[in-house]
């Protein structure tokens, strides 16, 4: 049965004998991470218990300080006593409250205990205050960018309420931090110029990585450049990408009788799994994809489940299953098995994994069970279960391989599998090139324009994708299905569509039957060609909380002071769900306001008709966005301005006057007019 074990302060016990009895609890009593965990070590290896998809190896807890870098494991470690404070937080909050992503608590923490450090000299957790959380903020916002120092900031306000709620502080305060999400959503300036360039992968990258999938011949480069073709077919996750199964592909045959191609798709962040269908112009890419890494590891898959059927025993090469008859053999008959050509390297290797090594007649023998415990020990993590949260085995896993392929310095093992991580993708397409490690365009002599090596990040195929996508004017729902999000809102962290292309967007719908508003009976009937028209109407463009503003700042300030519902310079793109939300909740806003203003003019309040009139009119135009939006005959990336006869213009009024006016200046202008034209 299992133990449930809560933190209960004792409210008469000062703060310091309650931080006590919280290490003590974490330390003696809590399970969390293994009742043998290392408490005192430096850094706790987590891999056991906390499940990252497409990561091998150690997953550390580091108790290293603020000052750490990633470059530098031996960094010095934070102080007493915070240290051990850390420890139990850490331990306790995966108990309550786990996560994968960890490494914000541990920022906010690091960031705790050098604040406490600068401001109290001393990092014991029973002097924090508000000044302490405020020093930490500053030194989080001064470290990491703006999304991560949000992040971690969060975390840090955790921290605070976990201390004032358990009694862990000796006056209780509050505390929030005040730093802003990353949510810039100017598409012009050097910050969005920034952000896009850094989001997107170039289009010199995508090139190169279609040759790349062409070109490459030998295994590793193979799957780097087919996983690269998959992220490019459909805004996939990397570590999604591992979760496929060898059988994920499904066909379905059309009314029109083509085949749809989709893959079995199992997504991150809880979202259901479900089928996840490949555009045509992308699916031939996926297909080939998909045959070329099934070939490239059915080898693999067919050893896993050699090891599945075979529990303590080591996989041999058909020619070498003489070795499991012996009892002990000579170093060099395992060479072939485990993929070591030299002698002195085999015997390197032997000495290595301890396996004792006995001189008979001047050569070296080991014995066969020796090298098999040896050799079982590299087995997979969790073997053969391949991912625990579906069940599914290595010998139904696709993205499986012979251990140690993607290794630049160690020979392949082929008598043992594992499983493709993210690293293996990371470095292959030219991350680690700046830390010396080949990549797949350096090995196929692929290089960027300027001559420097080409770098992608995974994610950035993603971003890519969600921007073709918002430029060609796809629902934002259908965005978000497709790249297996639960929250719409998350769309506009991937929209990286610049100004100018909205403007060609807005350019490109006026004369079609997409266009709807009064512009559109325009444009047949100026006496000017279509583009020049275009340029002239819409010289500039930028997005508002409902649309498209299409105003021209360069010649007026706005003249209706962001009343966007009622100008006719405003124009809304039929699809945009988060848009099309915001109306709708204004619809019901102004409803309100129409009611208030009616109380207000039966109360005879001075401009409450005004009012009235106002909202009334904004309902109005409110009402007939929303009925375009649901009318099923408008297109999806239509383009809808509508008309205001009561718009006031400066301009058109001054005509106005000027016809209206019947002064001596006007008489005078008209006559010189009649007589250049020769009336007079």
């Amino acid at each position: 049965m299992v133990e449930i074990i809560l933190f209960s302060a004792k409210p008469d016990n000062e703060a310091a004998q309650n931080i006590h009895d919280f290490i003590v609890l974490c330390r003696d009593r809590l399970t969390v991470f293994g009742d043998d965990l290392e408490w005192d070590s430096p850094s706790w290896d987590v891999s056991n218990y906390i499940d990252v998809r497409g990561r091998n190896g150690r997953l550390p807890y580091s108790w290293v300080n603020h000052d750490a870098k990633k470059s530098n494991p031996n960094a010095p470690l934070l102080a007493m006593p915070f240290l051990n404070f850390a420890r139990s937080y850490m331990r306790y909050q995966h108990a309550m409250k786990p996560t994968k992503s960890f490494n914000n608590r541990l920022a906010a923490l690091r960031a705790l205990e050098r604040a406490l450090t600068l401001v109290h000299e001393t990092p014991s957790i029973v002097e924090v205050d508000p000044e302490v959380f405020n020093r930490a903020q500053a030194l989080i916002k001064e470290k990491y960018n703006t999304s991560t120092a949000y992040r971690t900031a969060g975390q840090l306000q955790l921290v605070a309420e976990f201390l004032n709620t358990h009694s862990l502080v000796p006056v209780r305060f509050q505390w929030k931090h005040n730093l802003k999400r990353n949510n810039d959503r100017n598409r012009v300036g050097k910050n969005f110029d920034e952000n896009r360039l850094d989001k997107l992968p170039t289009s010199g990258a995508i090139d190169a990585l279609a040759k790349a999938f062409q070109l490459a011949t030998e295994q590793n480069d193979i799957i780097i450049a087919s996983t690269g073709a998959l992220l490019t077919a459909a805004p996939n996750r990397i570590n999604e990408i591992f979760r496929l199964p060898t059988n994920c592909v499904v066909e379905r045959i059309q009314p029109d009788g083509s085949v749809a191609y989709g893959l079995r798709w199992w997504p991150s962040k809880d979202a259901d799994p479900y089928v996840k269908w490949i555009g045509t112009t992308m699916s031939d890419v996926a297909k080939e994809a998909i045959r070329k890494i099934r070939k490239e590891t059915d080898d693999a898959r067919s050893m896993a489940q050699w090891y599945e059927s075979n529990p303590g025993s080591m996989w041999l090469p058909p020619e070498y299953e003489y070795l499991r008859t012996q009892t002990i053999s000579a170093v060099q008959d395992f060479c072939h098995a485990l993929g070591i050509k030299n002698h002195s390297t085999i015997n390197q290797w032997m000495k290595n994994k301890g396996i004792p090594i006995q001189k008979i007649s001047n050569s070296n023998h080991v014995r066969f069970v020796d090298v098999q415990k040896a050799v079982l020990t590299l087995l997979p993590k969790d073997f053969p279960v391949y991912d625990r949260e579906t069940g599914m085995t290595f010998s139904e896993a696709l993205m499986v391989a012979p251990y140690s392929l993607f290794h630049q310095d160690k020979a392949t093992i082929p008598c043992m599998i594992e499983p493709i991580s993210s690293d293996k993708i990371y470095n292959g397409l030219g991350n680690g090139t700046n830390h010396g490690k080949s990549s797949l365009f350096t090995r196929l002599r692929l290089h960027a324009d300027d001559g420097s090596c080409i770098q992608i990040r995974t994610h950035q195929f993603r971003h890519w994708l969600n921007t073709i996508a918002q430029r060609g004017g796809l629902s934002q729902l259908d965005i978000a299905k497709w790249s297996g999000r639960r929250d719409i809102r998350q769309n506009r962290d991937y929209d990286h569509v610049s100004s100018d292309e909205m403007l060609m967007i807005v350019r490109g719908q006026l004369g079609t039957s997409n266009m709807l508003g009064p512009l559109a009976e325009i444009i047949g009937k100026v006496p000017v060609t279509q583009e020049d028209f275009l340029q002239m109407k819409f010289p500039t463009a930028h997005t508002t909380e409902f649309g498209f503003c299409i105003h021209d700042f360069a010649m007026l300030p706005c003249q209706r002071h962001r009343d966007c519902i009622n100008c006719t310079e405003h124009v809304c793109i039929k699809g945009d769900a988060a848009k099309a939300t915001r109306i709708r909740a204004s619809l019901e806003l102004v409803n309100d306001q129409i009611e208030s203003a009616k109380v207000a003019m039966e109360d005879d309040s001075f401009g409450a008709d005004r009012w009235l009139h106002h909202h009334e009119r904004t309902a109005a135009r409110l009402q007939s966005l929303i009925e375009i939006f649901e009318d099923p005959l408008v297109q999806d990336g239509s383009v809808i301005q509508l008309s205001n006869l009561e718009e006031y213009s400066p301009i058109a009024n001054a005509i106005d006057d000027r016809k209206l006016s019947d002064d001596v200046d006007s008489r005078i202008l008209s006559d010189f007019r009649a007589l250049k034209r020769g009336r007079l």
